[in-house]
């Protein structure tokens, strides 16, 4: 990546990356889902490949934010069960973004996020939703697990984008509100934090691209407060649709850019 084409950014184009960065802090308190509308903000800013190295460490800002609010909450079984596929993942999306230029990054995410938005909702109609955590995922079993693993590490190596897979799996398996939030802010620290030597090898990560972090990490800070402050005030049906929802619209984005 040629980081001084980052350098290269308008008055109008930081504000976006700015509120972009805000989002990023709401979603990992909030409507995790709602991530998917900065990544293809970023994508939109910066050169595709570029844009993931940008917003990782803002990422990781966010999650560690969303660990100190909702450390309790965690369903720790979940998280093993679904680590050693993740780690697979996360090598195949390296390979991947060896290979894959741009388009085919953006285009690659856009589908998988629409194809698990329309697999969650296809079975939230065939099956009651409202059992406990552990009752589910053992129902489920390993295989679920781990294809939802693999394709979370994948898409979060790729472009940031496990969020939204990350987030079809625990609507799938029956997680309430703080349960799920709890449960995928410990995911997302380990899993980015483990990215990093990754991105920096693939040159995407870099002193430029981590001065315009510094940049843009001030506006998560407030984003993670108002998304603490509106989950309260959110119900777990509208939480649920609000996921949905930020998950077709940024998938739907990165197709149409």
């Amino acid at each position: 990546m040629n980081t001084m084409t980052l350098w290269h950014i308008s008055t109008g184009e930081f504000a976006a990356l700015a509120a972009a960065a805000l989002l990023v802090g709401f979603s990992k308190t909030a409507v995790s889902g709602a991530n998917t509308v900065s990544l293809a903000v970023f994508a939109a800013v910066l050169p595709a490949r570029a844009s993931t190295g940008v917003l990782l460490p803002l990422l990781i800002v966010g999650d560690v934010l969303a660990v100190a609010t909702y450390r309790r909450h965690a369903h720790w079984p979940t998280l093993w069960r679904l680590f050693p596929a993740v780690a697979a993942g996360v090598v195949l999306g390296t390979l991947f973004l060896v290979w894959a230029g741009d388009t085919v990054v953006r285009a690659s995410i856009g589908l998988t996020l629409l194809l698990m938005t329309a697999i969650t909702l296809w079975r939230r109609r065939a099956a009651v939703q409202d059992e406990e955590p552990d009752a589910v995922v053992t129902r489920a079993g390993r295989v679920k697990a781990r294809s939802y693993g693999v394709l979370g590490g994948f898409t979060t190596m790729v472009a940031n984008a496990g969020g939204p897979v990350m987030s079809m799996y625990l609507l799938s398996a029956g997680f309430r509100k703080l349960g799920f939030l709890g449960t995928s802010a410990f995911f997302f620290l380990i899993v980015n934090v483990s990215k990093l030597p990754f991105s920096a090898g693939l040159g995407l990560i870099d002193g430029r691209s981590l001065l315009l972090d510094a940049a843009l990490a001030v506006f998560v800070v407030p984003g993670a407060l108002i998304g603490k402050w509106a989950v309260k005030r959110i119900n777990q049906l509208l939480f649920e649709r609000l996921v949905i929802a930020a998950t077709v619209v940024g998938g739907a984005q990165l197709l149409l850019r």
